[in-house]
């Protein structure tokens, strides 16, 4: 019987020739991220438990992303202690305030090649299985043990495959695939399992895509998401200016736990209501219900695709009024090039607040936080009751052409029914 990709990823990092599902192995970690939630707090103990370097410093990736800027003293202050952690641990790879989200920077910057194994503090991890890496969220403590001997033990997880065929419609997206997931399978259904994406859709999702899908594979329980690594990903890898790589995936002959067929072109745009994202339902189905903010970014949807997407929806119109538009480019790059595209500037004219590259009012640190009873319509991959602000507001999660509609029109709207032609 061959092996999962999940299960040649940890074969590869654990140093055997074959591992399967529910072995617990301990496996070298090739990449570990922190950010600035956790990274001073982990450099700390380090320190108190007198461990002097890190395994590695070529191997760690520090960010400071999500109290960006930084919106009070004692977050400066952390980010301080983080700078200085940095420099004194020799970690060469260091990303600070208005450089953009980690999520995205590790493989805009070339950090992720397929078959690695990653581990991060932040659940989002996963986003990385997009370039057939193995990504894993791991919590404070073990991260202090992976950082002091570059290795951690894992439970190899069992695999759940999505076969996906055809063609997605018009306005429909990637973010609305994994909304349809959730909704279908529901919010644990892959617990500790790894998603697998394959089949002839999957190939021919661009790297964008696959980034979205990926990163939302938590939100199903997800221990990995993963697509294999081809044409798509040698691309982008050498777009990115590093070297491309040579095709990873599953064995032929791969066991899996389940498979799934997913038709893509019997989608239509999805929508996560409050408060799980597993209440998904198809767009029509809640139309027409006012909203008070609407928001593109986070991790999930900050590229210049997803930018693009919301642009060509507004179509050089405005938004409604009384309408919060926030928008946070999710690295620099992505604000360079959507300035040099002219799509930051359509966004401004349709009436936009652009915000700083990072996490923004995804994870309702600061800026665009809810007041009681207000609704907020965003891409991002979490709609918890009071994520945002107020445990009276609401968050409901879309594509990027949804959000956009809906900030054009004032409600949850359908973008298939708002482009020009429909007035």
């Amino acid at each position: 019987m061959g092996m999962s990709m999940a299960e040649r990823i940890l074969a590869r990092a654990a140093n055997e020739e074959r591992v399967e599902a529910g072995q617990f192995v301990v496996a070298d970690i090739d990449l570990a991220l922190l950010h600035d939630i956790f990274a001073a707090g982990v450099f700390d103990t380090l320190n108190d438990v007198g461990i002097e370097g890190v395994f590695d410093p070529d191997k760690a990736v520090v960010v400071i992303d999500h109290f960006v800027p930084a919106p009070s003293a004692e977050a400066a202050a952390v980010h301080e202690r983080i700078r200085a952690h940095v420099a004194r641990l020799g970690i060469t790879s260091f990303y600070d305030a208005g450089d953009g989200i980690c999520h995205q920077l590790l493989p805009e910057r070339g950090h992720i090649r397929p078959g690695t194994l990653v581990v991060g503090t932040d659940s989002h991890t996963t986003t990385y299985g997009a370039l057939g890496a193995g990504g894993a969220g791991i919590g404070t403590s073990d991260m202090v043990y992976a950082l002091a001997t570059g290795k951690l033990w894992f439970r190899v997880p069992e695999t759940m495959r999505f076969e996906l065929t055809g063609e997605l419609m018009d306005q429909v997206s990637w973010k609305d695939v994994i909304l349809h997931l959730a909704g279908r399978l529901g919010a644990d259904a892959a617990q500790y399992m790894a998603m697998e994406f394959g089949g002839p859709g999957a190939a021919r999702a661009d790297m964008s895509s696959r980034l979205t899908v990926s990163n939302m594979a938590v939100e199903m329980g997800a221990k990995f998401g993963l697509f294999a690594a081809d044409e798509v990903t040698d691309k982008y890898l050498r777009d990115q200016g590093g070297e491309g790589c040579d095709p990873f995936g599953p064995e032929i002959d791969a066991n899996y736990a389940a498979v799934h067929d997913v038709q893509l072109s019997d989608l239509s745009p999805q929508v996560a209501l409050p408060h799980e994202i597993d209440n998904v339902s198809p767009v029509e189905e809640v139309a027409g219900l006012k909203v008070n903010q609407c928001f593109l970014g986070s991790c999930t949807n900050g590229r210049i695709e997803d930018l693009h997407a919301a642009a060509e929806v507004l179509d050089g119109r405005k938004i409604a009024p009384g309408i919060r538009f926030l928008v946070s480019p999710a690295s620099r790059r992505v604000l360079q090039e959507a300035t040099r595209s002219g799509v930051l500037t359509s966004l401004i004219e349709a009436g936009a607040t652009i915000l700083a590259p990072g996490c923004g009012p995804c994870f309702g640190g600061h800026g665009g936080l809810l007041g009681p009873g207000e609704r907020c319509i965003g891409t991002h991959n979490r709609n918890f009751i009071g994520r945002m602000g107020s445990s009276q507001a609401e968050i409901y999660l879309a594509s990027p052409a949804t959000v956009a509609a809906s900030a054009l029109t004032g409600h949850i709207a359908d973008p298939r029914e708002v482009r020009p032609d429909h007035g």
